[in-house]
This record gives structure tokens, C-alpha cells and sequence, in this order.
């Protein structure tokens, strides 16, 4: 006897019945229903909150501008007095400004050089104490191929690296007891 195989019934195309939304009339559905739900939230809190007294504010109270409180404070010194004499030109860095080409530019900035000097006082030999071990910091993390700290001052364009590095600097000072 032939084997016939089951063919399958030919399928309508399925269509969205009429009770079927779209997503998008789902969302706009939802949308409303929240909406007046919100509302009548509003309205509930108005009314439970309408016997309570209040009194006006004035925005002047509540809005200040910015206060110009100076420069920042100089945090504590270390005990030793090369760490010391880097924590306070790093301070010099961050509240009077960096930069490059000079020691002390027109407006008051100093370069890394610049601010140890400004910051030792006239002692040469607590300069030149805080410069080596600066030149020594920048040296371990970037190699021996820096040649000075004035060079490697300015071969930055911006001031975040050489302030870093003077802060490093005065960490590696203190771990030493310099």
C-alpha cells in the first residue's frame, strides 16, 4: 500500500485581533492612567497639607554666592625640613599658580624651581637639598633621561604633572627623614 504523507493545512495570515493594542497605545494608555493618578496624589496632599501653617521664604536666605575664603590653609608640615620646604612650594604651586619658561612669572606664578626657591628663604643648601630630591622623584617615574627639573618644568604644557611631582617629592623627602 502507498505511504501518503500528512500535508499541512494551508494558514491564514494572522491578524491582530481588534482587542490586540499596539505597543505604543499601550504606552500612551499607561501614560494617562499615571497621569491622573499624579494628579489626584497632588490633590490629596494639598488637602492634607492645607492646615498646616507655613510662612514665606526669602530666596536671599536660601541662595548665597560663593564666599572668598583666601587661599587654602597649608596642611601641617612634615618634622623634616627638606619635606617641609617641598610640601610648602607645592602648596605655593597650587594657591599662586605654575608655570613655564620662568622662575617667577608677571603675575606671580612660579615654576617648580621657582617655588623651592621662593619657599627656602635664601638657604642654598636646603634648595639645593629639595631640588635633587625632587630631580630624583621625577627620575624614578620617568626615567633617567630628564636631565634637570627646569627641563622637565618645562616640557609640560599644563600644571598637573609638576605639582604631582613635588608632592611626590615631598612624601619621598619624609620617608627618608630629609
Amino acid at each position: 500500500m502507498p505511504q501518503t504523507h500528512p500535508t499541512a493545512a494551508p494558514t491564514a495570515p494572522t491578524t491582530a485581533s481588534p482587542t490586540e493594542l499596539s505597543l505604543e497605545e499601550r504606552l500612551t494608555l499607561i501614560d494617562a492612567a499615571m497621569t491622573v493618578r499624579l494628579d489626584e496624589a497632588k490633590i490629596a496632599y494639598e488637602v492634607n497639607t492645607a492646615h498646616i501653617p507655613t510662612e514665606p521664604v526669602d530666596l536671599a536666605d536660601i541662595i548665597t554666592g560663593p564666599l572668598d575664603t583666601g587661599p587654602a590653609p597649608l596642611p601641617e608640615l612634615y618634622p623634616t625640613p627638606v619635606a617641609a620646604l617641598l610640601q610648602r612650594a607645592h602648596h605655593r604651586l597650587l594657591t599662586g599658580g605654575w608655570c613655564s619658561g620662568v622662575l617667577v612669572d608677571e603675575e606671580g606664578a612660579h615654576c617648580m624651581l621657582g617655588a623651592i626657591r621662593a619657599e627656602a628663604g635664601g638657604d642654598r643648601r636646603l634648595e639645593a637639598d629639595a631640588a635633587a630630591v625632587l630631580l630624583e622623584a621625577i627620575r624614578r617615574e620617568f626615567g633617567d633621561g630628564v636631565d634637570s627639573v627646569p627641563s622637565f618644568n618645562d616640557a609640560h604644557g599644563t600644571a598637573w604633572i609638576p605639582i604631582r611631582m613635588v608632592d611626590q617629592a615631598a612624601h619621598l623627602a619624609d620617608a627618608r627623614g630629609l
